[in-house]
């Protein structure tokens, strides 16, 4: 058993795009594990969905002008990031209502675009629900540095972060500057979504940010231990779900997606067992 398995790892470390989609794929996973822990304790777990439809248009924008799809989906996607923060804080849309406008009205630019220009073929599959082959080279490199460049902020601004997620309102009145995190916050989730959704797609992006938080949560109940979990659950699944789609020939995405539910089935069938035991 424990040969097969070896000799199937070794047969897919033998082709380059999919060593490209284990790199980048496990660094997103842990991205996007580190930002769902905050983004769902302030009820923001909707804006990875809003800026994932952004994003498809703004693929869909690169394809029409020829253009590198990361050079162009990155700044439009942070650009709706803060677009979103800005129209949740100061205006009367508030924030699911902000992210339905903005989500809706990219994902119909980016069909029809798309319509207009390549036509309404694989492209589109590709862009709404991802493939693995569509890591180049250069999406590769410009993985690696701006996942390290999240990961290197998220630690070093985690004390920040840690508090606002908890209690914004005695955050400001403590002097801390949460309109600057909150900026924060909806930058490196923008860079997370626009990396990830190249591989994961329009449509289940948003599932890697939500999933592996709401597993961990189920169990845990402090900031650290849940976002640790989170991170070991997001690359389990990413990990386990990219040899299926190996194996059995599934899509990549939707097979890390349907591990993540598993594992919230699982995690929520711990919690109950917990709390039998403990009213016993």
């Amino acid at each position: 058993m424990f040969g097969n398995i070896a000799a199937t790892l070794a047969e897919m470390f033998s082709y380059t795009f999919l060593v490209r989609a284990f790199i980048v794929g496990s660094l997103v996973s842990v991205c996007a594990a580190l930002l769902g822990v905050s983004l769902v304790l302030k009820r923001y777990s909707m804006i990875g969905d809003g800026l994932s439809h952004v994003g498809f248009g703004a693929l869909a924008l690169a394809t029409a002008m020829n253009a590198a799809p990361l050079a162009v989906a990155i700044p439009v996607v942070v650009a709706a990031a803060f677009l979103l923060l800005r129209i949740g804080e100061k205006s009367l849309i508030k924030g699911d209502a902000a992210i339905a406008i903005i989500s809706t009205s990219s994902l119909a630019v980016g069909v029809v675009i798309i319509s207009q220009t390549t036509g309404m073929n694989t492209d589109v599959c590709n862009y709404l629900f991802g493939s693995i082959l569509a890591m180049s080279k250069t999406d590769v490199y410009l993985s690696i540095a701006l996942s390290i460049t999240v990961l290197v902020l998220f630690v070093l601004f985690y004390n920040k972060l840690f508090a606002i997620t908890f209690d914004e309102t005695f955050a400001r009145a403590a002097g801390l500057k949460t309109g600057v995190y909150n900026m924060l916050i909806a930058f490196l989730t923008a860079v997370t979504i626009a990396l990830g959704m190249r591989m994961m797609g329009a449509v289940l992006i948003s599932a890697l940010v939500i999933f592996p938080c709401l597993s961990s949560m189920r169990v845990f109940k402090k900031f650290k231990s849940v976002t640790l979990c989170a991170v070991c659950v997001s690359l389990s699944c990413f990990f386990i779900g990219i040899v299926i789609s190996y194996v059995y020939a599934t899509p990549t995405g939707a097979s890390i997606v349907l591990l993540n539910i598993f594992a919230f089935l699982a995690f929520w069938g711990i919690n109950i067992f917990i709390k039998r035991r403990k009213s016993i």
